[in-house]
């Protein structure tokens, strides 16, 4: 039991020298507490993918809970818009017979942070891109859910990074 205890507070001590700590989303640092999401234009041949992205994006703010989300960007403290740019998709691995196994859709979105205050917030871009693969199929239908399914989780994927850079810009 003892040597237990000892190892525990090793442990804990390791970790808080490495600079781990857990983080407090409840309670923001800094005074940007509202936050609006309007809905992100479209740049992409996709239809409805904005929607996607902007329900993703709402799920995580309310998820982490750091901010509290309002729909009139006037009353906010921070305001994140911008658009979805145009998806890719290619064929990523082919069978013997040169069929496709595999393709790869890639999601990239141009995001833009501003203050109420008017000051711009810059978030970075290459970690607002990202790539996923997915099955290629015979069915149609299939392969259409597939595709949807990637982008889904391309969305939740970008949305997770969009409120770690906003919170991380946000609380200094």
């Amino acid at each position: 039991m003892r040597k237990l205890a000892v190892a525990l507070i090793v442990f804990a001590g390791a970790a808080a020298a490495c600079g781990y700590q857990l983080v407090d989303y409840a309670r923001p640092e800094s005074g940007a507490r509202r936050v609006a999401l309007p809905t992100l234009r479209n740049d992409s041949y996709e239809p409805g993918v904005e929607l996607l992205v902007a329900d993703a994006l709402r799920r995580e703010f309310l998820r982490r809970g750091a901010f509290q989300l309002t729909d009139d960007p006037a009353a906010a403290d921070l305001v994140v818009s911008g658009s979805v740019l145009p998806i890719q998709t290619s064929s990523s691995s082919f069978s013997s017979v040169v069929l496709a196994l595999e393709y790869q859709v890639s999601l990239a979105l141009e995001l833009h942070a501003k203050r109420a205050d008017g000051i711009e917030i810059p978030l970075d871009s290459r970690s607002l891109r990202e790539t996923e693969r997915y099955l290629a199929s015979a069915d149609v239908a299939a392969l259409r859910r597939n595709r949807e399914e990637a982008l889904r989780r391309l969305a939740s994927l970008l949305a997770v990074r969009v409120h770690d850079e906003v919170f991380e810009v946000v609380t200094p």
